[in-house]
């Protein structure tokens, strides 16, 4: 329960939300994701957007989405925001090296989210020579659930080389890898923890499935909740052990696990720092949400008009207090959990607090 929190975890909260009422009144953008293709080299178990090979719609053309940065207002500092390149794999994309030198070329930071099933050390040599600065890669595990949760036999052994990579990197670009934990991988992480630690990984970041998308009806994919406290409990004696940089990913309020499952308090930063440009140029929060919470179209609006005026659900979280949420303990902090947690209609998919509550009886 929230009431199971210590007096210095309800200071800290207490001073977040301060600054979440701060941030939300100045919703000033630092990140903008690009899913600059819906095309993939792989075909991921869990994929929200149901990316496939060869996708139904075309890339979005460089230049259309070079008109939005080329159009921000005066009083936008491009070095203030990272525009991330994602899809579908952005490394499919023929002209990625363009796509990125034209975004460093306007003064935007650049980073991507990738597979790693395209990255050689030539090909993560040119990217960072270009102006990559940050890259996220995927990697789930030993070869067995890795290979399973990708729907790709040569998946492992190419991410596994492309760590290799990443690692030879490290003094000239800022890099984590990313684990989606499941009923597969969830009885080997003390040994890949291991694992990547001997291959010198130091930063690793790890989330569980929402059942949306393909996952919707693959139970493998979840795991109980009795697990998901097992799983917060790993992450908070990794994180003690202070011999890899380990963090959950912001899906939403954690309860007594609050600042000690991630370095930051929760804070769903959607729509108050992070925007994000789908292929057909749809404006929406951060590319986790696949309900349709769409602001605009950057194709019939003007991009940095919405994000000033726009965002309404986003900064304002009052609509989602009902059902469970309406008389919920942990409300003050929790806000409604992270908006990719919502349906179209406002119903929550799933909430980690009560997660954690089921699993702690």
């Amino acid at each position: 329960m929230a009431t199971d929190l210590s007096l210095r975890q309800k200071l800290h909260l207490e001073v977040e939300r301060a600054v979440q009422r701060y941030e939300v009144m100045e919703h000033n953008l630092k990140q903008l994701f690009w899913e600059c293709t819906l095309r993939c080299n792989l075909s991921c178990l869990h994929c929200g957007s149901d990316c496939k090979q060869s996708a139904g719609e075309k890339d979005m053309p460089l230049d259309n989405f070079l008109k939005v940065l080329d159009s921000h207002p005066s009083n936008i500092n491009p070095s203030d925001i990272t525009v991330i390149t994602t899809g579908g794999e952005p490394l499919v994309r023929p002209d990625i090296l363009e796509c990125g030198a034209q975004i460093v070329k306007r003064g935007f930071s650049w980073g991507m989210v990738s597979n790693g099933l395209l990255l050689s050390q030539d090909r993560l040599n040119a990217l960072v020579d270009t102006g990559l600065t940050s890259f996220a890669m995927s990697f789930d595990g030993f070869e067995n659930e890795h290979n399973w949760m990708r729907g790709n036999d040569r998946s492992f052994t190419y991410a596994d080389q492309a760590v290799d990579y990443l690692v030879n990197m490290d003094n000239r670009l800022v890099w984590d890898l990313i684990t989606c934990v499941n009923s597969r991988n969830i009885g080997y992480l003390e040994m890949f923890k291991e694992y990547l630690i001997d291959k010198g990984v130091k930063n690793w970041r790890i989330f569980t499935v929402v059942p949306m998308g393909r996952a919707i009806d693959n139970p493998e994919l979840m795991i109980t909740d009795r697990q998901y406290v097992e799983l917060m409990d790993f992450i908070v004696r990794t994180k003690q052990e202070n011999r890899i940089h380990l963090d959950y990913a912001c899906e939403g309020f954690l309860g007594r696990y609050e600042g000690l499952a991630r370095t930051k308090y929760y804070n769903c930063v959607a729509g108050t720092e992070v925007a994000s440009i789908l292929n057909d140029g749809s404006i929406s929060g951060c590319l986790s949400i696949r309900s349709n919470y769409h602001q605009g179209n950057i194709y019939s609006h003007d991009f940095w008009q919405v994000w000033e005026n726009g965002f309404k659900q986003y900064r304002n979280r009052k609509w989602m207090k009902h059902g469970e949420c309406a008389t919920c303990d942990a409300w003050r902090y929790c806000k409604g959990g992270g908006m990719h947690l919502r349906n179209d209609d406002g119903s929550i998919i799933s909430c980690n607090y009560l997660r954690i509550k089921n699993g702690c009886l």
